[in-house]
């Protein structure tokens, strides 16, 4: 009888566990809006997502678009995942507080949505790097290569919650140096290289004097060693954040680029299609805002880095 109980007992415990998993929801259909798939950043953002989303289901639908920069846009994009009934929205949102209304929308429809690279209202988590972190670091190199000295530019960009973080994090290292001066910290290099080179070429025009800048991504860094090269304006230490592929060319050759705080697009979409995975089976994260830390990328460094594409 003792037997005979203890087998039921198994058979009972196999059979709730079967239930179990057989309840799991599946990631059918993703959709992902990004700020621009011009920008290899989200490129790699979007094909580690798509790695992570194939590797729990091979037939899975994922929809990458470019929202460039453009909120409406984006709306438009996040209503066409909901018609289309997707599972799960990654939204790397153009404006953190506006978007919410799409957000909620796609939430009541039953769809998970996690936050990639930058807050998004309303978002069931974010994943993004530690920005502040990023933007300290890469601006202690800066303020150590100057010798805590020197007039320092501060090239803005998209006022996303990743930028502002960026720049409060960068502000917060140099103002323990009384000897830099920021001569410029409000003008937009657009997240790009062609902005950064052109608000580098006016910042050149302006001031005859500038020993560092730190832009907010390696797009304007590099824009901006090109402005320098073409006004020959040398002695210019120049950081930025992300860790891009044409950053490890540039921290390889000759110029004045000489560090990037690194980001891991391919680590981070992959852990937000996990945690959004968890969520659509009840399982929220203990803190729905998941940072990763960002490490620095040097000319000493960059030969052992292993860079955005490589599968993690």
């Amino acid at each position: 009888m003792r037997k005979l109980c203890t087998v039921a007992l198994v058979v009972a415990a196999a059979l709730g566990s079967g239930l179990a998993q057989a309840q799991d929801k599946q990631l059918k259909s993703m959709g992902i809006t990004l700020g621009s798939l011009g920008n290899p950043f989200f490129v790699a953002l979007a094909k580690g997502a798509e790695a992570k989303a194939k590797q729990l289901n091979p037939n899975v639908k994922v929809i990458a678009l470019s929202a460039d920069y453009d909120l409406n846009k984006q709306f438009g994009q996040i209503d066409s995942f909901i018609s289309s009934g997707v599972n799960m929205i990654l939204i790397n949102a153009i404006d953190a507080k506006a978007i919410e209304p799409a957000i909620q929308r796609a939430k009541k429809a039953g769809i998970v949505v996690v936050g990639v690279d930058v807050a998004a209202a309303g978002a069931d988590a974010t994943v993004q790097t530690n920005n502040v972190q990023a933007g300290e670091i890469a601006c202690k190199y800066l303020s150590d290569k100057l010798g805590g000295k020197g007039n320092v530019i501060i090239q803005n960009g998209p006022q996303v919650s990743a930028v502002v973080d960026r720049v409060n994090g960068c502000k917060a290292v140099l103002a323990k140096s009384p000897g830099i001066k920021i001569l410029s910290d409000d003008q937009d290099g657009k997240g790009s290289r062609e902005g950064g080179m052109n608000v580098m070429q006016s910042h050149l025009t302006r001031f005859p004097q500038i020993n560092g800048v730190f832009a907010i991504n390696d797009p304007q860094a590099i824009g901006s060693d090109l402005a320098a090269k073409q006004l020959n304006r040398k002695g210019i230490v120049i950081t930025a954040v992300d860790g891009a592929p044409d950053i490890e060319g540039a921290l390889k050759s000759d110029t004045q680029v000489q560090a990037s705080a690194s980001q891991d697009p391919w680590a981070m979409a992959q852990k937000a299609v996990e945690i959004g995975v968890g969520i659509m089976n009840g399982k929220k994260p203990a803190d729905p805002m998941v940072l990763m830390p960002s490490t620095l990328i040097t000319r000493d460094n960059v030969a052992s880095y292993k860079g955005w594409s490589s599968p993690r």
